[in-house]
């Protein structure tokens, strides 16, 4: 497959290149390993294939693992409502939601960033300091009193505040914060050594400060995310530790074989191709599943992270602007349909 060369081609053609890395390849063989771009655009330090880069919402998908664990361990049921697992009040919220709604992001609860009204996740912090959203409960007093949007199973609407709300749920059960927990029960599981929850003002060695494009300019995204991510985004995370995760995750390491099988289901249809598991996306080719992905989208921060149903080949797209990392998954997915029609 000539995947060096869509992405070159992909740079030709765009105004602003693609600044990250990209890893796509199988058990046995890398078809493609390369990095691009700058870490660090004072200092001029390139990325690499060893750079930690922001996952935006791809993280979702350790939030989803966590909540299954709990879930094979007799601590909570896919069916169990909201309202009998969280001590806090919800007074206008439905009171049939159930962690399987809030998994699959059809709770219909209020999103304090809803994607079908708003675009620009950097304006939520003009109003509210990005450094004092420390924890899950920090965003609480941004949805908490708000009206549902939909009954509970009507339909798929993305949901980052249903991601925050399994996250407390998380904490409440393991009696943990939530990144400590993704810590000791997935990250340190697989081996992901280069991933974690990282304070923007704490940042560790190889991590690519995410750039945003201002016109005439660049600045970092310091000021447009929080301080540090959480159960619905903002981990940092390399192109070899997905790999990991998802070799971890397929080899049922982390669940039960039955347990990453129901988490592996379409359980919710978006469109016509796109349908949804609980924290990850699936795409369905001609009834097929054809690939299994996550996908994660913040100012300064793109990335996609896919295995394929059939052949099992991986490929992880990590990207410290906000273009690139969607358009060069939709080549590879051509690419790979292209070689097995």
């Amino acid at each position: 497959m000539q995947i060096n060369a869509s992405i070159e081609a992909y740079n030709r053609q765009e105004s602003i290149p693609f600044s990250g890395a990209v890893w796509v390849g199988g058990l046995l063989e890398t078809l493609l390993e390369q990095s691009y771009g700058y870490a660090n655009r004072g200092e001029q330090i390139r990325n690499t294939t060893q750079t930690r880069f922001g996952m935006a919402s791809g993280c979702k998908i350790f939030t989803a693992v966590a909540i299954c664990q709990l879930v094979e361990q007799g601590r909570l049921a896919l069916d169990t409502r909201l309202k009998d697992c969280l001590p806090i009040p919800f007074p206008v919220f439905d009171p049939e939601i159930t962690v399987h709604h809030l998994l699959t992001h059809s709770s219909g609860i209020p999103d304090y960033f809803d994607e079908e009204f708003m675009n620009d996740y950097g304006d939520l912090w003009k109003s509210r300091p990005m450094y004092a959203m420390t924890s899950a409960e920090c965003f609480l007093p941004m949805f908490q009193h708000n009206p549902m949007k939909f009954t509970p199973g009507e339909r798929f609407s993305y949901s980052n505040a249903g991601f925050i709300l399994l996250g407390l749920i998380v904490e409440h059960i393991a009696g943990t914060t939530f990144q400590q927990y993704v810590e000791d029960h997935i990250f340190n599981v697989c081996g992901m050594k280069d991933s974690g929850y990282f304070r923007l003002d704490q940042l560790p060695e190889r991590t690519a400060w995410g750039y945003i494009d201002s016109g005439s300019t660049w600045r970092t995204n310091m000021y447009s995310i929080p301080i540090v991510g959480g159960p619905d985004g903002g981990a940092f995370t390399t192109v070899h530790d997905m790999r990991i995760f998802w070799t971890a995750l397929m080899d049922n390491r982390l669940l039960s074989k039955h347990m990453t099988e129901i988490m592996l289901t379409p359980h919710i249809q978006d469109n016509e191709f796109i349908h949804y598991g609980y924290g990850v996306w699936i795409v369905m080719v001609s009834n097929k599943i054809f690939k299994y992905f996550v996908m994660g989208s913040d100012p300064g921060v793109e990335m996609q992270s896919s295995i394929y149903a059939e052949s099992k080949l991986q490929a992880h797209i990590l990207a410290n602007i906000n273009s690139g990392a969607g358009a060069i998954a939709t080549r590879i997915d051509e690419l790979i349909l292209a070689e097995n029609s």
